[in-house]
């Protein structure tokens, strides 16, 4: 996916250099959304036929989300359609992301649990990993059963894997060794 991520870099730093600083993280839900549209597979099949114009795909995409777009994520669907990069845009959704966090100060951080995280616990877990990775965290939960317990985290590229299945790896490990 290098590939996708270097055709989606030029696209993400323009809206966000085009962005009024304080307006930049409003455009993040959005632009998601407009990234979830767009990677259905049935209108990416629409959008690469040759008969069908960049305007009726753009349309179709605008028809089909909840709300309008703003003027700056219009703009950037209709260059990306126009250039047949349809299929970079969750890329350019997530690279956009990362430097509205990057600007703030914070890190996106997702916790493997697997098991419901309480709201109470999210919050401690969030304090103690701010305290370890020494930034601010926007921390998300997904659950993950395969885990059996603990949590494993992801921020960025750093993982703290703490969860009863990777110790049984490890313990499975040093046994064979």
């Amino acid at each position: 996916m290098a590939e996708l991520a270097t055709i989606a870099r030029p696209y993400a730093e323009a809206l966000f250099r085009a962005t009024d600083p304080e307006l930049a993280p409003s455009l993040v839900a959005p632009l998601q959304q407009l990234a979830q549209v767009a990677s259905e597979p049935r209108l990416r099949e629409f959008a690469d036929n040759p008969k069908v114009s960049a305007r009726q795909v753009s349309e179709l995409i605008l028809g089909v989300l909840p709300a309008p777009l703003p003027a700056a994520l219009q703009n950037l669907l209709q260059v990306v359609i126009e250039n047949g990069r349809l299929a970079a845009l969750g890329e350019i959704a997530t690279q956009y992301q990362a430097l509205v966090d990057a600007r703030a100060g914070v890190s996106q951080a997702i916790v493997y649990s697997a098991f419901e995280i309480s709201a109470d616990q999210l919050a401690d877990i969030t304090a103690a990993l701010e305290r370890r990775f020494g930034r601010r965290l926007d921390t998300r939960v997904v659950i993950d059963p395969e885990l059996i317990g603990g949590v494993r985290v992801v921020v960025g590229d750093e993982v703290l894997d703490t969860s009863v299945r990777a110790r049984l790896e490890r313990m499975r490990t040093a046994l064979a060794a």
